[in-house]
């Protein structure tokens, strides 16, 4: 028989002492199932998630749930974020990892729920063990991109503001955005140079709102890529007359690739005025730009947005075809999801 650990919430303590553990569906699989590590001689490394686990959302205060499965059961085993991890046995698993010079991040993936019979004890454990993020991160200077940083995580304004960084937030101040803009438009009308113009938008786009009767003025300018640039940093402002601006870039007749940033830009902004702007791209001659509009239909559950991607699955282009169907299917099955987690028994551990 082979021994793990799974690391559970203190508050379902009980709960599975009574019924066992319950098999949620697994973040980044598309099975349900149970995490597991195995028991090896070390604490510290038996225990390595304590803190990344503790530092989600959640209840506080995790325990340890020793597990006994047969040598035979079917798990996978390997690192977390894997997109195939290994397909072997409890026994087979154990081993895999007691022969790692370095099993830290490792993972075991039961595809099934723990049986009441299967749980040998639940303890508490020490709460200061293991790693954040992941191995290693102590003492590594954290990334402050905005890929990588989460808004609204406890200090990463303050990380931000440290490690500031040219290409990466927090924007900077209205009145300076205002002077290199006004410079900027200079430089380009001057030289030709387009560059720090187009830094200046890159830094609009990190604001949440801006003057847009200034930056309006841009629609009409002869570069492309200032266009682009400036529908993807307006698209998520709440400022009155953003819309229009949209609209004026959208009918861009001369360039597609502009109309395609707007297509972009506006997937996720919730106005009438977008909605509207986004069914008139739906229609454009441009096939990458009846691509681009796909994203933000499938995210608007509205009468009109599904009769316009029905009319899109149909479209001439293969690419724009197989856009709706990928991001389709993939929206039914989150629902899907939705209302399993709905179910009073799906939410059981």
């Amino acid at each position: 028989m082979a021994t793990f650990v799974h690391l559970a919430p203190a508050v379902h303590a009980a709960r599975i002492r009574r019924g066992g553990i319950k098999a949620p569906r697994a973040a980044h699989r598309e099975r349900r199932g149970v995490f597991l590590f195995p028991v090896l001689d070390s604490y510290a490394l038996t225990h390595q998630w304590l803190r990344e686990l503790a530092r989600r959302p959640g209840p506080r205060g995790l325990v340890a749930v020793h597990v006994r499965l047969p040598d035979g059961q079917r798990v996978t085993v390997g690192r977390y974020g894997e997109q195939e991890p290994e397909v072997t046995t409890a026994a087979g698993a154990v081993r895999r990892i007691r022969e790692l010079d370095d099993p830290r991040g490792w993972e075991v993936f039961l595809p099934r729920a723990v049986a009441r019979r299967e749980v040998r004890y639940v303890r508490e454990v020490r709460q200061l063990h293991g790693w954040r993020y992941r191995p290693d991160a102590h003492g590594t200077a954290p990334c402050v991109c905005e890929a990588c940083r989460e808004p609204g995580l406890y200090g990463s304004r303050r990380m931000a503001e440290r490690r500031a960084r040219p290409e990466y937030g927090p924007a900077l101040p209205a009145g300076t955005l205002l002077a290199r803009l006004g410079r900027a438009e200079l430089r380009a009308e001057i030289h030709g140079d387009t560059a720090a113009l187009c830094e200046v938008l890159r830094w609009y786009r990190l604001r949440r709102r801006g003057p847009l009767p200034r930056v309006a003025r841009l629609t009409g300018h002869p570069d492309p890529e200032v266009r682009q640039l400036l529908a993807a940093a307006v698209a998520h402002w709440s400022t009155p007359g953003v819309d229009a601006l949209l609209r004026e870039l959208a009918d861009d007749g001369a360039d597609a690739a502009v109309r395609r940033a707007v297509a972009e830009s506006i997937a996720y902004r919730d106005t009438p005025g977008a909605d509207a702007l986004l069914a008139d791209l739906a229609r454009d001659p441009d096939p990458r730009v009846r691509d681009a509009v796909v994203d933000g239909l499938v995210h608007r559950a509205t009468p009109e947005a599904v009769a316009l991607l029905t009319l899109l699955a149909n479209d001439p282009d293969a690419r724009v075809r197989e856009t709706v169907s990928l991001l389709w299917d993939e929206d039914e099955g989150e629902d899907e999801d939705v209302r399993e987690d709905e179910d009073p028994e799906a939410r059981r551990d």
